[in-house]
């Protein structure tokens, strides 16, 4: 993912505008004289002050700018400059970002005003300052009257088994190029725009490299290896992203382009299989820009929903379409009793600037979801949830997060499992009852990426869930995970192999939420199993350790289904706490 840091400066220089063409039109002189002073010390203040303190700045002047005078082109030629003179990114990403979002940023922050401090909280984070979260909560209608829940039978001896392909984050870098520069300096290398690497320094191998995105030959040869090797499929899950990270320098029809050229080679290659695709925060042009439907004319989205609409519809009924047209999210029934749920988690996305003008239940996709829920319910219906974005994770927003958590508890017999990725790398997210926060109800499975960005080797996932009968579960019994040793790959030995099976690898009776919950206590005082987890998290990727602080942090995390909450963790911190004490004793003893 792109550094946070640098391109939220380079998003806080697009509301720049000091120079003395931006302040034409008369002032009071007061302030005139002040902003004459700070154009003069500005250049020395921003380049001896940290990205946060010269974020406030900047913003600051910026506002007073583009409020008096509107001065669009002011903002972006001087945004342009201050970017390369503080060498936020180099020439070319400083040019063609300021293109890029210029747009979203300045629409948006005309129509909602926003202090300094809630520009650069945005942009860079809690640890900068205060931010927009638009965090105060609204509430979605929720019936009452949860039905008991009962507790999941295991399946009978000989019952019918789904197996279900997941697919993620492909991130086809269509200029990838064999011998070019990974080490580039730019947010994207190994492409064939780049500078090439000096001699004896390293160079992007023929199916990828560890910096970069994909080149298109390493997902065909993931397609072919499965038409060739897998058994059937009962269907798949595609859960997002399918552009790379060159997200300085995308267009609409660049986004169109990398959709339908996956949407041909997966069509060719795995014929007649059913796809349920759910879309990713890099779908849009610009990254991140899912304005919701309130939003109409040229700074619509509805170019992107009519394209998957018409991209996805080979594979869906004509019902799910009209949710897709509104807002790229809708409902399938698979067979009779099984339901399957595409969310837009874009419509949680902290970095989706449209949201600070509303983000109340955007395209009413949340109240859908309960209606679909309980019409599910009605029906004895079992549901499948999928969507990119991780509702635990920070990037989705509060409000949303925890309506969503209420929903999925309230609907606990109904959503027997969910499916999202975004991360790149392979983990889960429990959700607890909202009560005790001890008692697990629902399991999130956060699929791996098919990208090598960053330092990860390219997977995907089989899962095997309780099949198509009468009163099935529909719960996941096991999963697979598979993937391309890149080194490997680049010395010429391309193969696709098992890397775990997760019943196998952790040593689990099922894979229900109390099983998951289980397995995050025994990673807390089993050092050596949690190790294989993060081994398993980076996709046996090398390069990577994660010490005491690291594994707490990580554990939280695995136990964190709805954002900015850590009260599921205290349990599992003392836990962890009482261990290392343990384990300190046993070693005064032995002394």
């Amino acid at each position: 993912m792109i550094s946070g840091k640098s391109f939220g400066l380079v998003f806080a220089l697009f509301i720049i505008s000091f120079s003395s063409s931006s302040f034409s039109k008369p002032l009071d002189k007061a302030f005139t004289s002040w902003l004459e002073r700070l154009e003069s010390d500005l250049r020395n203040k921003i380049l001896s002050s940290g990205a946060c303190d010269a974020c406030k700045l900047l913003s600051f002047a910026a506002q007073v700018a583009f409020k008096t005078n509107n001065v669009v082109n002011d903002v972006v030629h001087i945004s342009r400059e201050v970017c390369k003179e503080l060498k936020i990114e180099d020439n070319r990403v400083c040019t063609e970002a300021i293109s890029e979002f210029k747009v979203e940023v300045l629409t948006v922050v005309d129509e909602v005003f926003l202090s300094p401090s809630e520009i650069c909280g945005s942009l860079l984070g809690p640890s900068c300052a205060h931010k927009r979260d638009p965090s105060e909560f609204w509430n979605v209608t929720i019936p009452d009257k949860k039905p008991p829940v009962k507790p999941i039978p295991p399946p009978k001896p000989g019952s019918p088994v789904s197996r279900v392909l997941q697919f993620s984050d492909i991130h086809l870098d269509f200029l990838y190029q064999e011998g070019s520069n990974p080490y580039c300096g730019e947010p994207l290398c190994c492409r064939s725009n780049d500078k090439p690497p000096d001699p004896g320094k390293p160079k992007a191998g023929k199916y990828g490299d560890y910096q970069c995105d994909i080149p298109t030959i390493t997902f065909e040869n993931m397609l072919q290896h499965l038409n060739a090797t897998q058994q059937k499929f009962d269907y798949a899950i595609w859960t997002g992203d399918v552009p790379p990270h060159n997200i300085w320098n995308q267009s609409r029809a660049d986004q169109i382009a990398a959709l339908d050229y996956a949407n041909k080679l997966i069509v060719k290659y795995l014929p007649g299989l059913k796809v349920f695709p759910a879309v990713g925060n890099h779908e849009g042009a610009p990254v991140n820009s899912f304005p919701p439907p309130f939003v109409t004319g040229p700074d619509s989205n509805q170019w992107l929903r009519d394209s998957l609409a018409d991209h996805w519809k080979i594979w869906l009924p004509d019902y799910a379409l009209p949710t897709i047209y509104k807002g790229s999210y809708y409902t399938v029934l698979l067979s009779k009793g099984f339901r399957l749920v595409s969310l837009n988690m874009n419509y949680c996305n902290n970095m989706n600037w449209w949201l600070l003008i509303n983000n109340t239940d955007p395209a009413q996709q949340l109240q859908w979801l309960v209606d679909t829920l309980q019409e599910a319910e009605d029906n004895g219906e079992k549901v499948h949830i999928i969507g990119h974005i991780l509702p635990g994770s920070p990037d989705c927003l509060k409000p949303w997060s925890w309506n969503y958590y209420k929903i999925v508890n309230r609907y606990q017999s109904t959503v027997t499992a969910q499916f999202f990725a975004h991360t790149h790398a392979d983990e889960f997210e429990i959700f607890y009852d909202e009560k005790t926060r001890k008692i697990p109800t629902n399991i999130a499975f956060i699929g791996p990426s098919v990208t090598t960005y960053q330092t990860h080797n390219p997977g995907y996932r089989i899962y095997e869930v309780d099949g198509d009968y009468a009163n099935s579960s529909r719960v996941v019994l096991n999963h697979e995970t598979y993937i391309l040793d890149l080194v490997e790959a680049n010395k010429g030995n391309v193969q696709w192999k098992l890397e775990y099976n997760a019943k196998e690898a952790y040593d689990m009776p099922s894979l229900l939420p109390e099983d998951w919950n289980n397995l995050v206590h025994r990673f807390a005082v089993n050092k050596t199993l949690f190790d294989t987890f993060y081994k398993f998290f980076w996709k046996s990727a090398p390069g990577h350790s994660c010490d005491d602080s690291c594994r707490s942090s990580m554990l939280c995390r695995l136990m964190t289904g709805r954002s900015y909450d850590t009260s599921a963790c205290t349990l599992l911190q003392e836990t962890f706490s009482k261990e290392t004490m343990r384990q300190f004793q046993e070693s005064v003893d032995m002394c």
